[in-house]
């Protein structure tokens, strides 16, 4: 895919990404964001615990197993399952770029079937940035990381203040997010959600 819609292509005035100089190094894990994310966190027992790594530039890989929970289908991941996976590898990107943003269009298409028990390898990269908007792109293979491509997306962030979450968010979890003592968890809870 490659940005149908014009709501994402660059316009002409959009400048590539640049990598933040403290954003992780190439290769390291990212760890989840926030513990209670249905895409990475690790406190969601059905959800898909998401493992991303750092990439070369602005780029991302990540890899999630479907399971029994993620079933459309009989046996197959359900679409919505295999679009979150996109949105959250494509959110990921966000903290390469040391940039608070939440997602404001995702268009996916729907390439094969995704098994239960698949390992889905998912590659991301910024394609553009001008001004708030974030233009990224993601592709999700199956039978290893160069494997066929199942899922693909287009996407666009808006860049937002902490103060989205604080005036949209429930209050009891955004409370336990600014009271957590690791200063780094605490920052990293507002970095993708919508």
């Amino acid at each position: 895919m490659s940005g149908n819609s014009a709501a994402l292509q660059p316009p002409a005035d959009a400048v590539p990404p640049v990598r933040h100089p403290d954003a992780p190094a190439p290769g390291e894990l990212l760890g989840a964001h926030y513990g209670q994310c249905f895409g990475c966190g690790d406190e969601q027992p059905h959800g898909l615990h998401l493992q991303a790594r750092a990439g070369e530039g602005v780029s991302i890989t990540a890899e999630f197993t479907v399971q029994s929970a993620h079933q459309g289908a009989p046996g197959l991941a359900h679409g919505g399952v295999l679009a979150t996976a996109l949105d959250e590898t494509l959110g990921s990107l966000n903290w390469l770029l040391r940039t608070i943003a939440v997602t404001g269009r995702l268009e996916t298409d729907f390439v094969r079937p995704v098994p239960v028990g698949t390992v889905l390898h998912l590659k991301a990269e910024v394609t553009a940035v001008a001004g708030r908007k974030i233009y990224c792109t993601a592709t999700g293979h199956i039978g290893g990381p160069d494997g066929p491509v199942a899922v693909r997306a287009d996407a666009l962030f808006i860049e937002v203040k902490v103060d989205h979450f604080i005036d949209h968010g429930r209050q009891e979890e955004i409370q336990a997010a600014m009271d957590d003592p690791d200063q780094v968890r605490r920052a990293r809870a507002f970095e993708v959600n919508p």
